[in-house]
């Protein structure tokens, strides 16, 4: 951020840096104005500072408040506002990768809160063994526009911040409907304020979380997107480093005209009930409740449902719910709002604060609710230790922080660690086929035609091929195996791909290595290899990745036994 007096320099005789500014659309109509501010990319920033700093010059005007008079001019680069966020653009993406990536939709990548009774399954993945993603499911009924689908898609797909869970792209190949958006790997904030298990969420961390959700939801007004449905503590992700994003997938609803058509009663305001429509002020009631779920550690006020008898309309039970809180509010009883784990961490005046604003956006009206903008303003001066990475304020590890030494490996994921090529091929060939559970099992081909008695036989050619080191003569027979179709090995995916590690194939090594997995979605030696693949690849991040999910897979299996 820089800032400089200039109302005199701008009055003098100096004008040209309208002009200037004119060509990136930067001009600001200066007039009758005190304050400004110019949000710019990089080259941008160092060209305006220049013409201020020589505007600043020739006014004699000294940089300091705007109390003399003087023009203060705010010129911040885009970074510093997450306008500028380095993510791919939006893309569409196809079935079959999605289907890969996920390794077949398994359900050990579930990560949606209700799982497989969820109506719209979120799955994690992997682009390529690469970048992590989340890819939302949609049922077959929930867009049966497909033209619909596409534009919201792109809509909400040209937003670029940190503050968001951003989507990367969607897929719409015939029925099947998809949104793909990063993955966040550290929980929602229900489960963090909700059900955690070694300790609650600290005071710091807590205004931290409502600050930037603002933030995100500011972002998203600016850029015409101010509706979001079914905002709430599910809603609220956290990145590697454990900030708190915004996830994409609830700026893209099945709707028209505010109108949504599978909206959870749970945690819509009240005149949802009413009109059926999702507003800009709805938004912020939505926030309200969950200013109040930080602050009391409780999933309130909306439990709308319990409150309903059948004789009364559903949006007299959300009035209820709201009232019920509101009233804890003005009778000063914060001790019934306030989480008991906080004690001691926050004085009365930031919680008379955080309260007195959560009743302001949770006002039965909505013209009496506050806009974004100065819910961001109130709540920035509430934070505490900002300069504490948010992972240190969560106790968790940050998730660039863990090393391929700090892993627990088998002899497989020690192998593929450091590209022991030999060593992988000694232990493959001594685990034979026992983790292919019964897939290729010899006494059910005897049984079968002579082409898969044909298949048989390029199987065991493969086999003595692989024993013997020769691995072109490997591959060439595990393919023949392979394009039959007919059965499936994830050992055969394996061994060819790394055969084809040592004919330095790498990119082919890690398409066999990514089959197996799904294949096999819980096999950790997939996972092991993919590493190795990616290590031949040059992509040394993307590989500990790869050991670490082995390595936690690994430690599942030996937990289940």
């Amino acid at each position: 951020m820089r800032e400089t007096n200039f109302w005199e320099a701008i009055s003098s005789s100096n004008s040209s840096l309208e002009k200037e500014l004119a060509p990136d659309g930067l001009a600001a109509d200066l007039l009758g104005e005190r304050s400004i501010d110019i949000v710019c990319d990089g080259s941008s920033f160092l060209k305006i500072t220049a013409l201020l700093l020589a505007l600043t010059v020739q006014g004699d005007c000294s940089s300091g408040s705007s109390d003399d008079g003087c023009l203060l001019v705010s010129v911040t680069e885009s970074e510093e506002k997450g306008e500028a966020y380095d993510l791919p653009p939006f893309q569409e993406f196809s079935f079959e990768q999605l289907r890969l990536a996920t390794s077949g939709f398994a359900v050990e990548n579930i990560v949606s809160e209700h799982g497989e009774k969820a109506p719209n399954v979120v799955y994690k993945g992997k682009l390529d063994a690469q970048r992590r993603i989340a890819v939302k499911r949609f049922n077959r009924s929930a867009w049966p526009d497909t033209r619909q689908f596409l534009e919201e898609a792109r809509a909400v797909g040209q937003l670029r911040n940190h503050r968001l869970a951003n989507l990367l792209g969607c897929c719409y190949e015939g029925d099947e409907r998809l949104l793909v958006a990063e993955y966040m790997p550290n929980e929602t904030l229900a489960k963090h304020l909700f059900h955690w298990e070694s300790q609650p969420m600290k005071w710091p961390m807590r205004l931290r979380v409502v600050l930037y959700l603002a933030e995100a939801l500011e972002y998203c007004t600016s850029r015409g997107r101010a509706l979001y449905h079914d905002l709430n503590a599910y809603r609220v992700l956290f990145d590697e480093e454990c900030n708190p994003r915004l996830s994409c997938f609830g700026l893209m609803k099945n709707s028209r005209d505010g109108k949504s058509y599978s909206t959870n009663l749970a945690f819509t305001p009240p005149e949802y009930l009413r009109t059926g429509r999702v507003t800009p002020e709805s938004v912020i009631y939505s926030f309200g409740t969950l200013l109040l779920d930080v602050l009391s550690g409780k999933h309130i006020p909306p439990s709308h449902m319990e409150l309903v008898v059948e004789t009364s309309p559903l949006y007299f039970a959300v009035a209820n719910s709201a009232t019920q809180a509101l009233d804890l509010i003005r009778d000063r009883n914060f001790n019934s709002l306030t989480d008991s784990c906080l004690e001691g961490q926050f004085s009365d005046e930031d919680g008379t604060e955080l309260v007195r604003l959560a009743s302001r956006c949770l006002q039965y009206e909505q013209r009496e609710r506050p806009n974004v903008r100065s819910i961001v303003h109130a709540l920035t001066p509430l934070q505490k230790e900002t300069e504490v990475p948010s992972y240190v304020l969560m106790d968790i590890p940050c998730g660039g922080a863990s090393s391929i030494e700090s892993l627990s490996l088998s002899p497989l994921g020690e192998a593929c660690s450091r590209m022991d090529l030999t060593a992988i091929h000694e232990i493959l060939e001594a685990l034979g086929y026992k983790d292919d559970e019964g897939t290729t099992n010899e006494l059910s081909f005897q049984m079968w035609t002579n082409q898969m008695q044909e298949t048989l036989n390029s199987k065991k050619k493969g086999d003595t091929a692989f024993k013997h080191k020769d691995f072109t003569t490997a591959i060439e027979c595990y393919t023949q195996f392979i394009d039959v179709g007919t059965m499936v090995s994830p050992t055969i995916f394996a061994r060819r791909c790394l055969s084809y590690l040592m004919n330095d194939m790498p990119q082919e090594a890690l398409n066999d290595a990514m089959q197996a997995l799904v294949i096999s979605p819980t096999w950790p030696s997939a996972l092991y290899l993919q590493a190795a693949t990616l290590l031949a690849l040059g992509m040394e991040n993307e590989a500990r990745e790869a050991l670490k999910d082995g390595s936690l897979l690994e430690a599942k299996r030996s937990g289940g036994r």
